[in-house]
């Protein structure tokens, strides 16, 4: 591997830290890039683990110095306003569940970050997410799930395409959180026990609401709970601000527990119903991507997720209804079926392909 060249995308957290140590000790001549996202309008706004925020590039300019490396900041914003906040705001007023992370990796976080390394003469990007790249019998690159479950994040990198995968490392997957963070100690990372980030990056205080609200300059109107038939059972805050399955936060005096069942945004209507309404035994999916296989076929066998921490449930393709759209049918009714969260399709703990959820059946 001597003198090959890999970009790495550097967070300032502890994984894609130890990544470019990983393969800085494996000969290649490692350049450290950390992606600007975003810009937050209030001081108070800022969320230290956004992409581009001073601590992030102050992290991860001291990581790059401690490991001898180049290291450049990269504005990327144009990019991810289009392909993420705006993707964002589009699918919760239209009465689906995005999954920002999904859209940001394939068009954000290997898309630009490619064509820069690119720019820069390099061969491959790097980043530091838990999975391992594979290459199947059949010549086709897919995902494997990394040796630590609780962090293997290959549901979230479905959509990377074939030249994607063909130039991309990813060296924390064959390590467990734990041995990630002992590196980086032993190396002596001041990132060795950073935190790790959570929720949406780009909504540091988590009210959807209001960063919707701002964006696209419109109010969320009330509208009407009501059962499958259309009975009105009282006013809901706004379509946003409910995802199938949901319990709580309905402020609905039922005597029971009910939960969202359907969102309807011609209507304006939250449906409830009961906890076995949530089950759907078949889903519709559509936008797919295909990584371990060339194309789905009807009888096909996979394990299915629908969310990230779904622990996948045995299905079959049951009807390929054009190139990128299937229904696929589980051995048994799943709970939450979401539209606008992926679908992953795994077979011998590689990705097979993924797509955007649109119904349940």
């Amino acid at each position: 591997m001597a003198g090959k060249k890999v970009v790495i995308g550097l967070s300032g957290g502890v994984d894609s830290s130890v990544a470019a140590y990983l393969l800085k000790q494996k000969g290649y001549e490692v350049i450290g890039v950390t992606m600007q996202t975003w810009t937050p309008e209030d001081e108070e706004d800022t969320d230290p683990a956004a992409g581009g925020s001073p601590e992030v590039t102050k992290d991860a300019r001291e990581v790059a110095q401690a490991l001898g490396i180049p290291y450049y900041v990269v504005d990327f914003q144009k990019e991810f306003s289009q392909h993420v906040m705006d993707y964002f705001s589009r699918e919760y007023l239209a009465g689906r569940t995005p999954n920002p992370c999904v859209v940001c990796n394939r068009f954000v976080k290997w898309e630009a970050l490619l064509a820069k390394a690119r720019q820069l003469g390099a061969e491959y990007i790097a980043t530091g997410h838990y999975a391992k790249i594979a290459r199947l019998e059949n010549g086709r690159y897919t995902l494997r799930a990394c040796d630590s479950s609780a962090k293997d994040q290959t549901y979230a990198l479905y959509n990377l395409t074939q030249e994607q995968l063909a130039h991309t490392q990813m060296p924390v997957g064959d390590y467990t959180k734990d041995e990630i963070r002992r590196i980086a100690a032993q190396i002596g990372l001041k990132v060795a026990d950073k935190p790790d980030s959570q929720e949406i990056c780009f909504i540091p205080d988590h009210d959807y609401a209001k960063f919707i609200r701002k964006r696209n300059g419109v109010e969320i109107p009330e509208g009407n709970f009501v059962t499958a038939d259309g009975t009105v059972l009282g006013k809901h805050r706004g379509i946003i601000h409910y995802t199938i399955g949901q319990r709580k936060g309905l402020n609905l005096s039922m005597g029971h527990p009910v939960f969202v069942t359907e969102i309807r945004p011609k209507t304006n209507e939250v449906v409830i119903g009961e906890s076995e309404d949530v089950f759907a035994p078949a889903l519709r999916c559509e936008k797919l991507n295909f990584m371990g296989v060339e194309r789905f076929e009807e009888g096909m066998e996979f394990t299915a997720k629908i969310r990230y921490n779904h622990k996948g449930a045995p299905c079959v393709i049951e009807k390929v209804l054009s190139v990128d759209e299937a229904v696929c049918r589980f051995s048994e009714p799943q709970r939450a079926v979401t539209p606008g969260q992926a679908v992953v399709f795994y077979r011998d703990g590689c990705v097979a392909a993924g797509g955007t959820i649109t119904g349940r059946i």
